[in-house]
């Protein structure tokens, strides 16, 4: 089993700077990547960054430059940095474990953006 508690969520103003946090517990072992993903109203849920055990990282096209995903394995989190937040990122944010038996999800953390 694997726990992701996300957190950070909030309400900011368009232009202006979130840090979002999921604590990782249980077989983290068991993991081969960390995602972020979002889901905004009346749309599919996308994902948005990715890090692999390894430390690898991926960025989807549309925070390119502007969301930074890492972590800090000492404190077992993983991070996402968001900058220059505009309208279209309000969402609920996720994470999700990838493990070969399945994914795990967090229960996610509301972002809102207002113009």
């Amino acid at each position: 089993q694997v726990q992701l508690v996300e957190s950070g969520g909030g309400l900011v103003q368009a232009g202006g700077s979130l840090r979002l946090s999921c604590a990782v517990s249980g077989r983290i072992f068991s993991i081969d990547a960390i995602n972020w993903y979002r889901q905004a109203p009346g749309k599919e849920r996308e994902l948005v960054a990715s890090i692999s055990a390894g430390g690898s990282t991926s960025h989807a096209e549309s925070v390119k430059g502007r969301f930074t995903i890492s972590r800090d394995n000492a404190k077992n989190t993983v991070y996402l940095q968001m900058n220059s937040l505009n309208t279209e990122d309000t969402a609920v944010y996720y994470c999700s474990a990838q493990t070969i038996a399945k994914p795990y999800w967090g229960q996610g953390t509301q972002v809102t953006v207002s113009s």
